[in-house]
């Protein structure tokens, strides 16, 4: 009789739990599914955005640490120069020969300094790029060079990338305070950050930058001019120092 008791209680309890039917779970379902496709490009959206961010976070660290490399040089070597710079009025240079008719190539520089003309036209060049020809990694702008090196181990150039070999100081520009050993790029970059280089977020992003050349002197002097970017879209992801 006891047994009999028991089995009634189980039976009733089992009968009062009130369950989802196979519709509402199946409409829970479809309606979770539709959040998830409206969701995954929203948050696809935001993880872009935050990697674009965070490249330009890392272009203003490099600009603000070529400012104080240029404030530096001033004030040891009388004249403020950029990394890879000679002198204030010479160009870096990414094993590109002078006049080779690239795009980004530095034009109608003299050995030992620059003019007015030719540094406009390397402007003009490096501005056509960042105003929207520069939109991919595979973009043909082989003037400009590596920040950190293309191989560098860290964070190496992405495959079929178009950057121009890593600076080689092929000009040098003689004077009494000028480096005595050949300044490379990219070496003086790594000096300004410890040795730990900095890498872009994106699949296939890397810093690169070109320097305009300063010239002239006294009350007619034009400083030379940084530029920084992301080749993701350098259009995009860049910056400009101009002291």
């Amino acid at each position: 009789i006891k047994m009999k008791q028991t089995l009634k209680t189980l039976i009733r309890n089992v009968k009062s739990i009130n369950g989802n039917s196979l519709a509402e779970f199946a409409t829970v379902t479809a309606l979770m599914a539709t959040l998830a496709a409206t969701a995954a490009p929203k948050l696809s959206e935001m993880s872009e955005g935050a990697k674009g961010q965070k490249s330009t976070d890392e272009l203003d660290k490099l600009v603000k640490q070529a400012g104080q490399f240029y404030q530096d040089t001033a004030d040891n070597e009388g004249r403020g120069r950029f990394p890879g710079q000679d002198k204030y009025n010479q160009p870096v240079t990414g094993g590109i020969a002078q006049g080779s008719g690239n795009s980004m190539t530095w034009v109608g520089a003299t050995a030992y300094g620059a003019t007015s003309s030719s540094v406009g036209a390397h402007e003009t060049a490096i501005l056509a790029d960042l105003a929207g020809t520069y939109t991919t990694w595979k973009s043909n702008n082989s003037g400009w060079i590596s920040v950190f090196g293309i191989t560098n181990s860290d964070f190496p150039a992405p495959a079929e990338h178009t950057i121009a070999p890593d600076d080689t100081d092929l000009i040098t520009g003689a004077c009494n305070t000028c480096p005595t050993v050949a300044t490379i790029g990219k070496d003086e970059w790594l000096l300004l950050f410890g040795g730990e280089p900095m890498g872009s977020q994106f699949q296939d992003g890397h810093f690169v930058y070109q320097v305009v050349a300063g010239y002239g002197s006294g009350n007619s002097t034009y400083p030379p001019v940084l530029y920084v970017a992301d080749i993701e879209n350098a259009a995009n992801f860049n910056n400009v120092l101009e002291p």
